[in-house]
C-alpha cells in the first residue's frame, strides 16, 4: 500500500507545483523623490486624461515586433494607466498660485519596447479658468521618447522621465502661454 501512497503524494505535489502562478509585481509613474523645481507663478489642474484603449488597463502593455502587443499578467501598474498618470503630472504641475490652468490631457501612444524605448505621445491644451477664461485656449502636440533597458523597472523608469519631461513642456508653456507650445523634441 505504502508504494502506491509515494508515486500519489509525487503526483499531487507536481500538480500543485504546475498550477502556481507568479506574483504580481506593481509599478508607478510617480516618481520616488519629485525634483526640486522652481516656484511656479501658475497651478495647472488636470480636468481629463485619455489613453489609447489597447494600454488603458492595469496591466502593463509592450510591444512586440511591429505589430504585436503583449500584456504582462505578472506586471501592473500600481492604479489603471488614467490614475498613474494624473497622479504623476499632478505631482508635478500644481502649486499653489492664485492663477489656475486647466489641462486636458490626450495621449496617443504610449509605447513599451523593451530593450529600446518608451514613448509618449499626447496631444494637450490648456485653458484659463476663473477671471480671465475669455483667453483662447493653447493646443500643443509632444512627443518624448527616452531609451529603455530590458526589465520592467527601467522600461516603467523611462516613461517616468518621458511623463516628467511632458510636465516640464506643459508647466513652461503655464508660465506663458502667449509664447506658444514648446518644442518637445525626444
Amino acid at each position: 500500500m505504502t508504494y502506491l501512497l509515494k508515486p500519489s503524494l509525487l503526483g499531487i505535489a507536481l500538480l500543485l507545483a504546475a498550477c502556481r502562478s507568479e506574483p504580481v509585481h506593481y509599478h508607478t509613474l510617480v516618481p520616488a523623490q519629485l525634483q526640486a523645481g522652481a516656484t511656479r507663478a501658475v497651478n495647472v489642474r488636470i480636468e481629463s486624461i485619455s489613453v489609447p484603449p489597447q494600454v488603458d488597463r492595469e496591466q502593463i502593455v509592450v510591444r512586440q515586433g511591429d505589430s504585436g502587443l503583449a500584456v504582462l499578467d505578472s506586471e501592473w501598474w500600481g492604479a489603471s494607466l488614467v490614475d498613474e498618470l494624473r497622479s504623476a503630472l499632478s505631482g508635478q504641475l500644481n502649486s499653489n498660485a492664485p492663477r489656475t490652468l486647466g489641462l486636458r490631457l490626450e495621449v496617443q501612444r504610449f509605447d513599451s519596447v523593451p530593450g529600446q524605448y518608451a514613448l509618449l505621445e499626447a496631444r494637450w491644451r490648456l485653458r484659463t479658468l476663473g477671471g480671465d477664461a475669455n483667453r483662447p485656449a493653447l493646443r500643443c502636440h509632444s512627443l518624448v521618447r527616452s531609451a529603455a533597458g530590458t526589465g520592467i523597472a527601467e522600461l516603467v523608469a523611462a516613461q517616468q522621465r518621458n511623463v516628467a519631461r511632458l510636465a516640464g513642456l506643459i508647466a513652461q508653456a503655464a508660465d506663458d502661454t502667449r509664447a506658444g507650445c514648446p518644442a518637445s523634441g525626444s
